[in-house]
């Protein structure tokens, strides 16, 4: 059998050529689905715009410059609750003004990431940090994710009661320079 196929390979492999045609024609003939591809590009004449910018276009300007929530109006009819929100609103708004100074990612293993994180978590301050307790961290840290344990192995706690007492020259003696 090999004397065969050794004295006729030429003819063998063409053989075989053939036979890939064959069935790759019987394969692709006997498809029933036809696939209808539409080669427009939004920027061609005629082309509606794209679907996922309308929303864009259609958006009312963003009022520039205001950063701070603004109370809701209240009827003057309600007996004085109006007044009760805007001096919580305004209170929350004194807070939050007095903890943005503090910059998080100066405590060692702490990123922006991780500072955008505790934000979100509503913890701005060094002042927060330095007064956690030990179920406040076990708390936290089950909500940091994948930077779970950073907490205690990088000491927050401690790092940010140097940093909120204003001690700078303990913390770089015991966590380095900034």
């Amino acid at each position: 059998m090999t004397e065969f196929v050794s004295a006729n390979l030429p003819l063998v492999i063409i053989g075989g050529l053939i036979a890939l045609v064959v069935l790759w024609w019987l394969v692709m003939a006997t498809r029933r689905t036809r696939v209808e591809v539409d080669r427009r590009d939004t920027l061609d004449e005629g082309a509606a715009p794209a679907a996922r910018n309308q929303a864009l276009i259609d958006a009312p300007p963003v009022a520039a410059g205001r950063t701070n929530p603004m109370p809701p109006p209240v009827p003057e009819a309600i007996a004085g609750v109006g007044i009760a929100v805007a001096t919580a609103v305004e209170e929350a708004q004194i807070e939050r003004a007095s903890h943005e100074g503090d910059d998080l990612t100066r405590i060692k293993g702490l990123g922006p990431k991780l500072a955008a994180t505790l934000a979100d978590l509503g913890v701005t301050g060094f002042a927060q940090i330095a007064g956690w307790s030990e179920a406040e961290i076990d708390r936290i840290d089950a909500q940091l994710g994948r930077f779970q344990g950073r907490i205690r192995r990088d000491s927050w706690v401690e790092q940010a009661r140097l940093l909120a007492d204003g001690d700078l020259a303990g913390f770089e003696q015991k966590f380095g320079a900034q």
